[in-house]
């Protein structure tokens, strides 16, 4: 027999939960496939010492805060993945685990959709793909399977403890592979850490962690438009959380590269980009500085000031000196670690919503396909999308979008003409 809902939502994640809240305000019957665990990424697919990147007061869900957690602190992962579990029971969102996806199509006949799942087959008025951004874990084709040299995503990164004996190559510069390249640093091992385009804000400035800024100054709320792309951002809570510099860490005796481009009989070559990319890096630093300090001047804010903030160290010889290539057996480099991302999988949305490259054709999360939807995806509606307390209000756009969708369909009217 064939279940019959309203509302399917793919993934039982930080997207679906809020998709199932705002659902469940509305009376809007619904179900949510998770085909693990609810929020099982941040279990499984994240390193031991993850903590959140933003603190606890402010990457959160509205209605509840994290128990036995202070305001400021950086939630670890193990204890975020609960908070969303809990979050889910507070308002017994229907998920049900362990139901993988096979496809999703326009019914033949009639409105609606045929969800094929493995527990079965499900018939729906609307679908909600809340996979979010992670879905399929990217590695450039550039260095083939080499004997001896272990290569990984960061999601299949646990600890220094698990990776062979030897020195590290970390490939990205962003969040993941800036924390996780720290982490290394503390270990007798040589690291390497080969540093593309990216964005570097402060952590903290004038006693205020940078998502408060980045609220006052409307930036996480800054509107997506046809050029946003999901910027590569360092920032990192570890260790109570502190500015990426990655200067500082060279001094440490990290070595820096350039973006990684080829490689061919044991030699890995890198783009002479290197002191661009830093140097576009302080350029965003010190642009939420400069912005930080004119709104503090114009709301008359009694923040303590910060001049060291601003003192940038010279640049290493890494960087005067860039390293355009590398014997990677020379360097006993045993692993290769890839921070580079994920890329979109909707093989199971059978459906006509996308754009060239399977890109999501969509304005604020409302598809090209009429009755299907995307929650939680990078600059969705905002710059704040894909952060836990974001996709809870672009959710809310869309739950409306249904509701007012429904409305329309209940009327039994007509359009004759009454004279009055």
């Amino acid at each position: 027999m064939v279940e019959k809902t309203d509302v399917v939502v793919v993934g039982g994640g930080q997207a679906g939960i809020a998709a199932s809240e705002h659902l469940t305000k509305a009376n809007i019957n619904h179900i949510v496939l998770e085909r693990a665990r609810t929020a099982e990424h941040w279990r499984t697919m994240r390193w031991d010492s993850l903590v959140a990147n933003g603190p606890a007061w402010h990457d959160r869900f509205p209605n509840m805060e994290f128990k036995g957690q202070h305001p400021d602190a950086f939630v670890p992962k193990e204890e975020v993945a609960d908070y969303l579990v809990d979050y889910a029971k507070m308002f017994n969102a229907p998920i049900r685990e362990g139901v993988d996806v096979r496809s999703v199509k326009r019914k033949d006949k009639g409105a609606g959709f045929v969800v094929d799942t493995t527990d079965g087959v499900i018939e729906a008025s609307y679908v909600i793909s809340a996979t979010g951004a992670f879905q399929r874990p990217m590695v450039p084709a550039i260095i083939p399977e080499i004997e001896g040299i272990k290569q990984i995503h960061s999601t299949a990164y646990r600890n220094p403890k698990e990776l062979p004996k030897g020195n590290v190559l970390v490939v990205g510069a962003g969040s993941s592979g800036s924390q996780i390249t720290a982490e290394l640093m503390k270990t007798e091992r040589r690291i390497f850490l080969s540093v593309g385009a990216h964005d570097r804000p402060p952590r903290r400035y004038r006693n205020r962690d940078f998502c408060w800024w980045l609220g006052v100054l409307n930036l996480w709320d800054a509107e997506a438009n046809p050029s946003s792309t999901h910027t590569t951002i360092a920032v990192s809570g570890a260790d109570g959380g502190a500015t990426v510099d990655f200067r500082n860490l060279a001094t440490q005796g990290l070595t820096l590269l350039g973006l990684t481009e080829t490689y061919e009989n044991g030699i890995l070559t890198f783009a002479d980009n290197l002191g661009e990319n830093i140097r576009e890096g302080d350029e965003s630093y010190l642009s939420i500085l400069d912005l930080a300090d004119a709104y503090a001047d114009r709301n008359g804010l009694n923040l303590p000031p910060d001049p060291k903030a601003r003192e940038i160290g010279p640049d290493p010889e890494c960087i005067t000196r860039p390293i355009r290539s590398i014997d990677v057996f020379a360097e006993n480099i045993t692993t290769i670690l890839w921070a580079t991302g994920f890329s979109n999988d909707y093989s199971w949305l059978q459906v006509d919503a996308f754009e060239a490259d399977n890109i999501p054709s969509h304005k604020r999360g409302i598809s090209s396909e009429p009755g299907v939807y995307f929650l939680g995806l990078p600059w969705q509606s905002r710059r704040g999308s894909s952060f836990i307390w974001g996709v809870w209000h672009d959710a809310k756009f869309i739950v409306d979008h249904i509701q007012k969708q429904q409305g329309y369909l209940a009327y039994q009217g007509s359009a004759e003409c009454i004279q009055l």
